[in-house]
């Protein structure tokens, strides 16, 4: 999860909402990537998704199913759907959306054999985006 904060800081820094990802597979990093949303003027360019992009461009494949994903907010339902796509192995997220996460559907998201553990840095990860959001409205 430090890893992805320092993504997450690169977005703050780029006048981004400070998301950061990475994706580990055995134990390594093969992808990082921060929410580049205006800077790609493409509203599906959150973390994850380039995150996930990037590690199957490493892997050679569409499935992560031996990948840990680690950002720093709880994935929207886009990125959640995404996920369930690559039959990730295992989300692990720092601060939870309460406005947009996918975890507010009354529908299972993530694929069945997703694993999740949500809560890791949660205060670093939710004072960052807290920080963006009053900065944005001074």
């Amino acid at each position: 999860m430090r890893e992805a904060l320092k993504e997450a800081k690169k977005a703050f820094d780029n006048g981004e909402v400070p998301v950061g990802a990475v994706v580990a597979c055995n134990n390594k990093i093969i992808a990082r990537a921060h929410n580049q949303t205006e800077q790609l003027t493409d509203a599906t360019a959150h973390a994850e998704m380039l995150a996930i992009t990037s590690a199957s461009n490493y892997l050679g494949s569409k499935y992560l199913s031996e990948c840990v994903l680690y950002v720093t907010l709880e994935p929207c339902m886009m990125c959640a759907g995404a996920l369930h796509w690559v039959q990730l192995m295992k989300l692990v997220y720092g601060a939870s959306d309460l406005q947009r996460g996918y975890s507010l559907s009354k529908s299972p998201i993530l694929h069945p054999k997703t694993t999740v553990a949500k809560g890791v840095k949660q205060e670093e990860c939710k004072t960052l985006v807290d920080d963006f959001f009053k900065r944005i409205r001074e």
